[in-house]
């Protein structure tokens, strides 16, 4: 005897499945070396290797994405179950977002060519001519919140800001942390000793990982146990050792 569906049950049973796939969390994250970034067409990079590992401890298949940072911004802030890495983790963020970390304490340096007149102070940072900064994102908001009113926001990716460095466009470039500017150095054949970090740090704190306020906190949880499994084990130290031997540091 043959049984048949309705119609209507098997149409709920297929809105049910289409829901369920648009229920599923998505991983979204930015290119910022070294931490997530695309090498050989493949998404690499230290908070990368540790978002993966903490999937594989917690059974997760979750689609990871590479996005423009405002884009992947953008997603975080309007998809439902959406993670993001690698993001500090600020005062005006703390509330919009449930956090995973942290990862790793990282800080943000200006850097000028060494065969120029050296800058040591914030107030001769605040007077110069140009500081050359990513176009978007937390770098350039920071900088204006500390008063700069000089800042070319034209790099639309990191690479943009050693290539506008060296060709002359620019004096100062603010983007990295220093390991992002040992890894765009060896990216792009800069001789050791032809960048110098200005010794002032403009910010210091931890990349976390981002969850949409809708996040499940069970979710959440299981990702922060994790996290903590990595480091008890040693694994995340041997992950970020990598990258930063990787980086001369």
């Amino acid at each position: 005897m043959r049984h048949s569906i309705p119609a209507a049950a098997l149409l709920c049973l297929l809105l049910g499945t289409v829901d369920a796939r648009a229920e599923e969390y998505q991983v979204v994250t930015e290119e910022w070396a070294p931490y997530n970034y695309q090498e050989n067409n493949r998404l690499t990079g230290m908070t990368t290797e540790i978002v993966r590992a903490i999937m594989t401890l917690t059974g997760s298949d979750y689609e990871v994405l590479l996005q423009p940072s405002m884009r992947a911004t953008q997603i975080l802030k309007n998809r439902p179950k959406t993670i993001m890495y690698s993001l500090f983790r600020t005062p005006e963020r703390e509330p919009l977002y449930k956090w995973v970390g942290p990862i790793v304490e990282e800080s943000i340096h200006p850097y000028q060519l060494a065969n120029t007149p050296p800058v040591n102070s914030l107030e001769q940072l605040l007077h110069a001519p140009q500081i050359t900064t990513r176009h978007a994102g937390l770098v350039p908001q920071m900088l204006q919140s500390l008063g700069f009113n000089n800042l070319d926001k034209s790099a639309t990716e990191s690479k943009l800001l050693y290539r506008m460095l060296l060709a002359g466009r620019t004096d100062i470039i603010v983007g990295d942390t220093d390991a992002g500017v040992a890894y765009y150095s060896r990216q792009l054949n800069i001789a050791p000793g032809t960048l110098r970090r200005i010794p002032i740090e403009l910010y210091r704190s931890s990349l976390y990982i981002a969850f949409s306020p809708d996040s499940e906190d069970e979710v959440v949880a299981a990702w922060s146990r994790a996290l903590e499994q990595l480091r008890r084990s040693g694994e995340l130290e041997r992950i970020q050792r990598r990258y930063e031997e990787a980086a001369g540091r």
